[in-house]
């Protein structure tokens, strides 16, 4: 029998929920324990990761801009090219295994940026299911690309106009229609959190990411004989980030570095970091961990340019990596992710989505620091595509404005 996994990674984790969510939780626990203990489960996830989500996805030496830098070298574990743009699809696809096997005819997610909603619908349309996507009605008008994708997969996408309708708000509408319809219906949660099992689930189903970058490491980085310095990944909720880092947990090296969204600048509302004392402890959607909390302890407004780093908490098991030292935290701010999402497009012909620009900007930083025997792995977690309607306002607003307004009048 595998190993039963933990409700806290220290202080942090749990499962507090309403009565009515206990039994599908503990029926979502049972499926998944069986699972991992069944060949013909992971016989199948790496099926389709091989076929449809186009694993395993490239390691890039980001040479170019290397050389400019001048310090480390840089390389990339493009996720962005798997199937539906980020490494949200990894997650879908092992969840929805579990659901059909647990005999559900209904999915039903949450999405900020829109990733995880894209890859949810995706495979929901793939594998036959249902599926309807709750989403914050100001990420619906920022991502408005994703929203299209979704739809054209046979996804209904339920705007939230509830608080400060991003996020936070569509996982909380997400919980409520769960709540009341469990018995055909499972919730993809997208990140590594909420209650017990989400946060191991999604660890799980992520590392594939890092198994693959760990054997990429030995190909590529160990065989120009350099020193493996960090890894470094953009944290919201934090999927990316824990399944990144996952082969490396139980190791003193590399450093693991997850960089938050600094927004605007460090006063209350004008980010999105929970860690290095930003956050305080306390118990929201379902888990405990480190959340931005006023002094009555209600969830602050966060900002960020990306849309996938805007949430108020993060995973309890990367809260517990923190406290404990094993992952260090930084921050990058709009303006530093917007350079680094420039800086690697035009020398490496990449485009970073602009979560993952974050942890791009931080490497950009660590490199310059470091000689260049060292070397530093950056998980670009997602592509820029999604962003088009954020990124051109932003670099190029008066030529954009004036397409728009061209096309409206067609």
């Amino acid at each position: 029998m595998t190993k039963r996994y933990n409700d806290y990674f220290g202080d942090f984790g749990g499962r507090y929920v309403a009565e009515v969510l206990r039994a599908p939780l503990d029926e979502l626990e049972d499926a998944f324990l069986d699972a991992m203990d069944d060949p013909s489960f992971h016989d199948e996830f790496d099926e389709i990761a091989s076929t449809f989500v186009g694993r395993p996805t490239p390691m890039l030496y980001a040479k170019n801009s290397s050389k400019e830098i001048g310090g480390a070298q840089i390389f990339v574990k493009l996720e962005g090219l798997a199937n539906t743009g980020a490494h949200k699809i990894n997650n879908a696809v092992g969840q929805i295994l579990l659901a059909k096997r647990m005999g559900k005819r209904r999915i039903i997610a949450e999405t900020g940026a829109g990733q995880h909603g894209v890859a949810t619908a995706a495979v929901c349309a793939k594998m036959g299911f249902e599926c309807t996507v709750y989403m914050g009605e100001i990420d619906i008008t920022r991502q408005k690309p994703n929203v299209f994708w979704m739809e054209l997969f046979g996804a209904t996408v339920a705007p939230v106009g509830s608080g400060q309708k991003t996020l936070k708000d569509a996982v909380n509408e997400a919980l409520r229609d769960w709540a009341s319809s469990f018995a055909d219906t499972h919730y993809i949660i997208g990140s590594a959190l909420g209650p017990s099992p989400y946060p191991d689930m999604v660890r799980e189903f992520q590392s594939v990411v890092g198994r693959e970058a760990r054997a990429q490491i030995e190909e590529m980085i160990t065989a120009r004989d350099l020193n493996l310095e960090a890894l470094v990944a953009c944290v919201g909720g934090g999927s990316n980030a824990i399944g990144f880092f996952e082969p490396f947990l139980e190791t003193k090296a590399p450093r693991l570095i997850g960089v938050e969204a600094g927004g605007r600048g460090p006063e209350p509302g004008n980010h999105a970091a929970r860690m290095k004392g930003l956050g305080r402890t306390g118990i929201v959607q379902g888990y405990k961990s480190l959340f931005l909390l006023d002094p009555d302890g209600q969830v602050q407004d966060t900002h960020s340019v990306s849309a996938g780093l805007d949430y108020p908490g993060i995973g309890p098991q990367l809260a517990a990596l923190g406290v404990a030292g094993r992952i260090e935290f930084a921050r990058a701010t709009d303006s530093e992710a917007l350079d680094a999402l420039q800086f690697f497009a035009k020398n490496e012909g990449v485009v970073f989505a602009l979560e993952s620009a974050h942890g791009a900007a931080e490497a950009i930083r660590l490199a310059r620091e470091l000689p260049p025997t060292s070397a530093i792995v950056v998980n670009m977690s997602g592509r820029g595509d999604k962003d088009l309607f954020i990124t051109a306002k932003q670099l190029d607003k008066e030529r954009w404005q004036e397409f728009l307004a061209r096309e409206a009048a067609e």
